[in-house]
């Protein structure tokens, strides 16, 4: 979803976004051939989508782009967050979801539309309670260093509860529910690494990834209750893109955005 979060009315002048992907395979080897195509595009800004960025495939992407002279980003999840230390050293910015928990991947219970399930489930999760909206403004950051041809400052963050939904909530009840659903949804994870890492019998395997996803989709119910109060007052927070990439910012249903600066 994040190319579409810098673009979502795909009106926007100032920059083009390409994607190379792996699919659901991080190996060296897929790397090495998304690192062909990434020098094909010779991208001014380079953002890492991944899984646990201290696996081999996001390593090896790592150590590709240490020491030129393109801002490059890492957003993983939080055992990723064992990588940082390392993506600082190499000069890159990370982005670290604790919220982004592993999907219950044993084949007694993940099929394909189990998967969409979940990861719209997580999608709706991390969007309502403005774990996007964060991601957002720190990639727009970067973004706005490049057009003014100076080097930005690369973030260097571990978004917790706290952090995603500071600012982006007016009523308070509204942001409590939306920490309640980033705090379970994150403790997915302990459930799921157990299920597919420690657990040997299928019965209990199988109904730890169950209960995991039904803990997710309690998640998005309450991240669902914190955007609706947010609308019975009228303030909820809309922060479109301009034509020119700057961010807008409302919060009353029938108001125009007001243009901000997008660093």
């Amino acid at each position: 979803m994040l190319e579409y979060c810098i673009d979502e009315r795909a009106d926007r002048e100032d920059l083009d976004v390409r994607v190379v992907t792996s699919g659901s395979k991080l190996s060296p080897e897929d790397a090495a051939d998304l690192m062909k195509l990434a020098a094909q595009i010779s991208p001014q800004i380079v953002v890492v989508v991944s899984p646990n960025a201290t696996l081999p495939g996001p390593m090896t992407v790592a150590k590709e782009f240490a020491g030129k002279d393109i801002p490059t980003i890492f957003i993983t999840d939080k055992p990723g967050s064992k990588a940082t230390e390392s993506l600082e050293k190499m000069g890159h910015g990370y982005l670290v979801v604790s919220a982004d928990s592993m999907i219950g991947a044993r084949r007694e219970f993940l099929d394909p539309t189990e998967m969409a399930l979940f990861n719209a489930e997580m999608v709706g999760v991390l969007s309502a309670t403005g774990v996007y909206a964060f991601l957002t403004q720190e990639i727009e950051k970067v973004i706005a260093g490049v057009k003014e041809n100076r080097k930005p400052t690369l973030p260097r963050v571990k978004i917790n509860s706290e952090l995603a939904t500071e600012g982006f909530f007016t009523n308070p009840y509204a942001r409590c529910k939306a920490i309640a659903a980033l705090e379970i949804a994150e403790q997915v994870a302990k459930i799921t690494t157990r299920a597919c890492f420690v657990e040997k019998d299928r019965d209990t395997y199988t109904t730890l990834c169950s209960s995991a996803h039904e803990m997710l989709s309690a998640a998005l119910e309450l991240s669902r209750e914190a955007r609706e109060i947010e609308k019975a007052g009228d303030h909820l927070l809309r922060q479109p893109h301009m034509s020119d990439g700057s961010l807008g910012r409302k919060s009353r249903l029938l108001e125009k955005p007001v243009k901000r600066s997008s660093g």
